[in-house]
């Protein structure tokens, strides 16, 4: 091995982070204490009971972060804390408005006393069914009501007594005819001493069987006695509805002296100006209609067929419509709405199809929802979920801005609905929590101007925490409340340190650990599997190693069969020997949640020419933003250490080698920049070699991501086809302390087997590459000869002469060629 792979090789145990168990104090989990507080949160923390403390409007919450990291758990927990159990909202009921029947009130109780009141209401309209009735057949109400139509009828009597006796003087009689279903009494003459209507005596005279004289006398007293009679008439329908209002206005009197206690006891126990108007009103109206109340349980008939009330149940405005019951709330409502649909989470106002076929509802179907049911506490739903539901996310920032919110049913079909209700509106005093990840929070926040007016506080749940020995000791303590929640196994300090461990590769840093404790409990759970397999009572460390290996198992499939692919030659990879512009590149594969990493065979070409650097994957439509960028900043190092003299003229091409899926990321500019010298100082580059690291124009070698995926990559590539002892993988220096690699490159490596180099700078990777110093200038910026800077620029010089010599000669046939048509 060189000095300079020996400066530059990372000793094997920089390569992961490890926890000795020894230094775990207990044997297993059962000694500890489960784990009570949040951990690795403390800024989202902060922020959240921040936000719950500024009781001002537009102080909602928006918790962002990955899904996995507690979130949710996090959210309820402290919302358990601070929900107060002095501060429990009211009952609300919505009541019928006897005024105005389109717009129901709105009543407020303390908790609990809203279903007192319902039925309170529905035991003292239920005892005016059973009471009433009986109440107007009491002797006392049938004496009054007989004094009155006997009165009625002795001065009907009275009229008709003298009517009759002056019709008798004139020699006429009254006789009650039937018309229709009115009978009325009509004025006859008396021919032969019976009485003739007028028509058929009209017939006699004009038989000539009576006197015309006579007839014309009868005639004229017919018409005087009939004028008298129609107002007797008159003046006795009078009478009767001058009856009628009298034993309406006595039922009335009778029925509200008889609800004066009840009502009255009512007042006193819902001492409130609203219920009291209420109570008024609905007595009232129960005066006005009290024909519901006189027939009892039985509904009137006609012909023993039932006649409907004309506005369905008649007892309906009498109900009391709970629509918000806290009456067994113990603290502040905490309401989690996991399926904000309009519907479930304003509530909504049904409709009845009725008999004639007609749309109808009233204030007794009024539904609350999520967001009236956690008025005066919290409410907390996934902001994915409510944008995706129609009207939910407008609806909600509207009731939020207003602190008030009026029921509704979302209707797109607006034009086929049939109801105005509109009820009187509710003051909303709750905190909404709205869960998302930062992605979308982000997008939402540049095309939503009402965001940072609504929800001013934001609480950003962090991925990794640092690795000190609290957190350690609490991950120790989660495990232990894990065991406990799940009924899982205890975990020794083996399996302990071997989860501490794993959490530590997922952050991909060593003095970070992850905060997604779903993938931790997930861990937990089938290391509890693999030991339940080996029937043992305690999970150890080759347990979770198991758990590990079977997750990665089922999740690699493409892997292996990209491996496979290399193995028999169809993807070209090689890991031995050297060649010019030719070098291997890493690439990680996302999965979902599985990544892997493989080798990638980068080549470049140059020439002359002034096209400069050719990304072929641009100009095949398959390289990504960030992998552009990288390709003109490898271009711009190329002009900044070769150009300053001279003209760069030469043509290069890159290409990454059977890609035809896309390529994306800058973490192979340095690589590509590799294959770009050795083609044009003619150096061969090792292949046993695999490159990964990002380049600015000065030539420093940046930090990549996935770095333990590529190395482990290109080592299963080199394991498959037999380690030799030279090959390796060079990384980012500053990707050091990000080295969590698997035990078996590790092991590989305290072998001398394999080797993973950190490079600073393309100078140190040249050198590594070729074997071929790289070149340092003097102070006329002249590099000692044979070096790969030396040969660059010799090349460049000689693709620079080539290129103007080619253009000369160009330039001299054109010249020198005959004019078409004229002879030499």
């Amino acid at each position: 091995m060189s000095d300079l792979q020996s400066l530059l090789a990372i000793p094997p145990e920089k390569l992961r982070w490890k926890l000795d168990p020894q230094t775990l104090p207990f044997e297993t989990t059962t000694e500890l204490d489960p784990l009570k507080e949040i951990i690795g949160q403390n800024r989202a923390l902060e922020a959240f009971r921040f936000g719950l403390g500024v009781r001002k409007q537009g102080y909602h919450m928006f918790v962002t972060g990955s899904a996995g990291t507690g979130r949710m758990t996090t959210v309820l927990k402290i919302l358990e804390e601070m929900a107060s159990k002095e501060l429990i909202p009211d009952d609300l009921c919505y009541v019928y408005n006897f005024k105005n029947s389109e717009a129901p009130r709105l009543l407020r109780f303390k908790a609990g006393m809203g279903r007192q009141f319902r039925d309170d209401i529905h035991s003292f309209v239920e005892n005016l069914k059973k009471d009433v009735p009986m109440l107007f057949e009491s002797e006392d109400y049938l004496t009054m009501k007989k004094e009155i139509l006997e009165k009625y009828e002795e001065k009907g009597k009275q009229f008709f007594k003298d009517l009759d006796a002056r019709v008798k003087e004139e020699g006429f009689a009254i006789v009650q005819v039937q018309i229709g279903q009115i009978t009325r009494p009509v004025v006859m003459p008396i021919v032969n001493d019976q009485p003739t209507p007028m028509e058929k005596l009209e017939t006699i005279v004009e038989r000539g069987e009576y006197p015309r004289e006579k007839f014309e006398v009868i005639k004229t007293k017919h018409h005087q006695l009939t004028e008298q009679v129609d107002r007797i008439f008159l003046e006795i329908r009078d009478m009767q509805r001058e009856v009628q209002k009298q034993l309406e206005d006595m039922d009335r009197y009778v029925f509200l002296k008889s609800i004066i206690n009840p009502a009255d006891e009512l007042k006193k126990k819902y001492d409130d100006p609203k219920v009291h108007t209420y109570l008024d009103e609905m007595t009232d109206d129960m005066a006005d209609n009290l024909i519901a109340f006189r027939m009892g349980p039985q509904q009137p008939t006609m012909a023993g067929v039932p006649i409907p009330f004309s506005q369905g149940n008649p007892f309906q405005p009498y109900q009391v419509n709970l629509f918000v019951d806290n009456g067994d709330t113990q603290a502040q409502p905490i309401i989690v709405e996991n399926y904000p649909n309009f519907k479930n989470l304003f509530g909504a106002i049904e409709r009845v199809v009725d008999r004639t076929g007609i749309w109808t509802t009233d204030f007794s179907r009024l539904h609350a929802g999520s967001l009236l049911k956690a008025n005066g506490g919290f409410l907390v739903i996934n902001l994915l979920d409510a944008i995706l539901e129609p009207g939910v996310w407008q609806g909600l920032k509207r009731a939020l801005k207003s602190n008030c919110f009026e029921p509704q049913t979302f209707d797109p079909f607006y034009l086929f609905t049939s109801t105005g209700m509109t009820p009187e509106p509710i003051e909303l005093d709750l905190k909404v929590v709205v869960i998302s990840n930062s992605y979308l929070y982000y997008i939402l926040n540049a095309y939503d101007e009402d965001l940072r007016k609504i929800f001013k506080v934001r609480a950003d749940f962090a991925n990794a925490m640092n690795t000190t020995e609290e957190t350690i000791q609490q991950i120790s303590r989660y495990v232990r409340l894990k065991s406990e929640e799940d009924k899982l196994r205890p975990f020794d300090r083996t399996a302990v340190a071997a989860v501490i461990e794993e959490a530590v590769r997922m952050t991909g840093r060593k003095e970070k650990l992850t905060t997604h404790l779903l993938s931790i409990q997930e861990l937990l759970v089938e290391a509890d599997f693999r030991a339940q397999q080996e029937s043992v009572n305690t999970v150890s460390a080759r347990h979770v190693e198991q758990a590990i290996s079977s997750r990665i198992y089922r999740s690699n499939l493409l892997e292996e069969q990209i491996q496979e692919m290399i193995d028999r030659g169809t993807l070209l990879i090689d890991t031995e020997g050297s060649v010019v512009g030719q070098i291997n590149g890493l690439s990680v594969y996302m999965l979902g949640d599985y990544a892997f990493g493989k080798p990638t065979r980068i080549t470049a070409t140059t020439s002359m020419g002034r096209a400069g650097v050719i990304n072929v994957e641009r100009e095949a439509d398959l390289s990504g933003n960030t992998h552009n960028k990288g390709v003109l900043i490898l271009s711009g190092y190329l002009r900044r250490k070769y150009a300053q003299k001279q003209p760069l003229s030469m043509t290069a091409s890159i290409a990454f080698e059977q890609s035809y899926s896309g390529v994306d990321g800058d973490s192979a500019s340095s690589t590509e920049i590799y294959a770009i010298l050795s083609s044009l100082a003619g150096c061969p580059l090792r292949q046993d070699l695999a490159v990964t690291g990002s380049v600015n124009q000065k030539g420093e070698i940046q930090a990549i991501g996935g770095v333990n995926q590529k190395i482990e990559g290109f080592f299963d590539c080199c394991r498959v086809r037999g380690l030799t002892g030279t090959q390796g993988v060079l990384i980012p220096a500053s990707n050091e302390q990000d080295l969590m690699l698997r035990a078996d490159v590790i092991e590989a490596v305290a072998r001398g087997e394999f080797h993973i180099y950190r490079v600073e700078t393309v100078d140190q990777g040249i050198e590594l590459l070729t074997g071929v110093a790289a070149g340092i200038p003097d102070a006329e910026g002249i590099y000692p000869e044979g070096t790969i800077h030396a040969r660059v620029l010799e090349k460049l010089d000689e693709l620079a002469r080539g290129l103007k010599e080619f253009g000369e000669e160009e330039e001299e046939k054109k010249n020198n060629t005959p004019a078409k048509g004229k002879c030499c």
